[in-house]
């Protein structure tokens, strides 16, 4: 397994040898690691920016730029593996984007915010142009009523993990991840609904 890749490529013993070293103390790692994780660093944040409104002026590299400002500020962070790290950097992109939306809707006094969509599982129905805002506050929500649903959507919608991917950070099943994915979206496709009409 000492070969084994990860999505983009990058050698998957390396990166955690590398997180390890920053978990450890050393953060001259980061330096070393970000260019090896950064493709899928823009990944995850081309997926948060790919439904934006056409006048959004935060880019996907500044995105990932202002995520490494925070990931480099971060206290012996604890990284458990690569697929822990990538969480955290997607839960951080979720951050920035929902402050900047906050920001520009203030700024534009209630102008329409970030818009995503959620379109990946075709047995219920697509609901496009969703609001980052009411997304997060949504999610929110379904965390007071169930912390792993919620985490499971972040970490599969906004971080773009695989459901192995995902069950290895929530150390649960694969088939549990699948049953708590499908469970959160229907609920957040009613939840966004419900608030839409108010």
């Amino acid at each position: 397994m000492s070969g084994a890749k990860t999505l983009q490529g990058e050698p998957s013993n390396q990166v955690t040898e590398l997180l390890i070293r920053w978990r450890g103390g050393d953060k001259a790692a980061l330096d070393t690691l970000m260019p090896l994780v950064y493709g899928e660093l823009r990944r995850i944040a081309r997926r948060y920016l790919s439904a934006e409104r056409p006048d959004h002026t935060l880019q996907s590299t500044a995105l990932v730029h202002e995520a490494y400002v925070r990931l480099a500020h971060q206290d012996l962070p604890q990284w458990e593996n690569r697929a822990h790290f990538f969480a955290v950097a997607a839960q951080l992109m979720r951050q920035i984007l929902v402050d900047y939306a906050r920001s520009h809707r203030a700024a534009k006094r209630g102008a329409g915010g970030c818009k995503l969509t959620l379109d990946e599982v075709s047995e219920i129905p697509l609901m496009t142009d969703v609001d980052v805002i009411a997304l997060d506050d949504a999610l929110k929500t379904l965390a007071e009523m169930d912390q792993q649903q919620s985490r499971v959507v972040e970490l599969k919608f906004f971080g773009g993990l695989s459901i192995n991917e995902t069950a290895e950070v929530l150390a649960i099943s694969p088939s549990t991840v699948e049953r708590y994915w499908m469970s959160a979206r229907a609920w957040l496709f009613r939840e966004l609904d419900r608030r839409a009409v108010q």
